[in-house]
């Protein structure tokens, strides 16, 4: 039988109509609530750790994770368990995020965080803080108590007043061990560095180091995702540098639709590379899993670039996501099983 044009028409029409028969991905909730976080990446091996400071990190980690899955487990909101899961950490001098912050070039702390939830993309942040006990403390209080997302220094320090948070001396963040890191550092500066470079004082810094900042991601029972990172930032950094860790979209990302991102690593590439924001629109705009867009950005995008560091990340479903491009990662996890998981190295 001869067809016609009107037929010819309508035969394509249908062929183009036909039902898509490829199997597409089916997401399932994997955990009602879940947490990670993490206190650093960098030139962590096994073979330059004690067993009595191994001990010593993982029961802080194992302290902080556990105080942020009572939270949740007790059904309380994300954002309380990252903000007293970090300030865990921030109080103890192993990690380099409040007490045990590292010193500028000046001998000086200060201090970057920041904080986002998901729910409502809402977020606040906080950047050369001298004097502010809980620097994730005062991160929230610009997210609900100001119009701002991020107060710099001396503003910073008055709203802080202002707000009723815990104002210590500068000396506070006074440790030994980080003093001596700094000497070191200038020594080697005064012998190996060509001033004329202007990013060869970090150089100094990031061989075989540690990027000590902490940071925290919380799914609760209610679907919300918080995620939050606190810092010290660069040993010998200058000129009131800034890293990533303040930044909306590089140090910290949340989104109901997708995930909630801290990062830890050298911040001017967070930055650039804007990481943590990269890893959600990959999940909403490509359909990535949290997954495969997490070692893409990490591991091709980043190192691409010659940054060095690593994220944590948890996505709607409750999947939780370390991806790193250094030696190690302290990092922690716990699941609505209440499994928990504590680890260091790479592998």
């Amino acid at each position: 039988m001869k067809l016609t044009p009107f037929y010819l028409l309508l035969f394509f029409i249908l062929i183009g109509c036909k039902p898509n028969t490829e199997k597409q991905p089916i997401h399932k909730q994997k955990n009602e609530f879940a947490i990670v976080l993490h206190g650093g990446a960098g030139t962590i091996l096994k073979e330059n750790m004690t067993p009595e400071k191994e001990k010593a990190y993982k029961n802080k980690l194992e302290e902080a994770i556990k105080t942020g899955y009572a939270i949740l487990k007790d059904g309380g909101k994300s954002i309380d368990a990252v903000e007293k899961t970090i300030q865990v950490l921030e109080e103890s001098p192993l990690f380099n995020a409040g007490k045990g912050a590292v010193f500028t070039h000046n001998k000086t702390n200060e201090l970057d965080a920041s904080i986002m939830t998901g729910n409502d993309l809402n977020a606040g942040a906080v950047a050369g803080v001298t004097n502010v006990k809980s620097p994730i403390a005062l991160a929230r209080k610009v997210m609900t108590n100001s119009p701002h997302v991020l107060l710099s220094s001396n503003g910073a320090s008055k709203f802080a007043k202002e707000q009723g948070l815990e104002i210590v001396d500068p000396s506070y963040f006074y440790t030994e061990r980080r003093f001596k890191s700094l000497q070191k550092i200038k020594e080697k500066e005064k012998t190996e560095l060509d001033h004329d470079d202007k990013s060869a004082f970090y150089d100094v810094d990031i061989k075989d180091s540690k990027f000590g900042t902490v940071g925290c991601v919380a799914l609760d029972k209610y679907g919300n995702i918080t995620a939050g990172t606190s810092t010290g930032g660069m040993t010998n950094k200058r000129w009131n540098r800034i890293g990533d860790s303040p930044i909306i979209g590089s140090g910290t990302y949340a989104n109901n639709k997708t995930c909630g991102v801290s990062s830890t690593g050298w911040g001017e590439y967070f930055i650039r590379a804007q990481v943590a924001h990269d890893i959600s629109a990959q999940m909403e705009y490509k359909n990535e899993s949290l997954k495969d867009a997490a070692k893409d950005v990490i591991q091709h995008k980043l190192t691409d670039l010659g940054g060095t560091g690593g994220i944590i990340a948890i996505d709607k479903y409750g999947n939780m996501v370390f991806e790193f491009n250094t030696a190690g990662m302290y990092r922690a996890s716990a699941n609505d099983k209440g499994e928990i998981d504590i680890k260091i190295y790479k592998n």
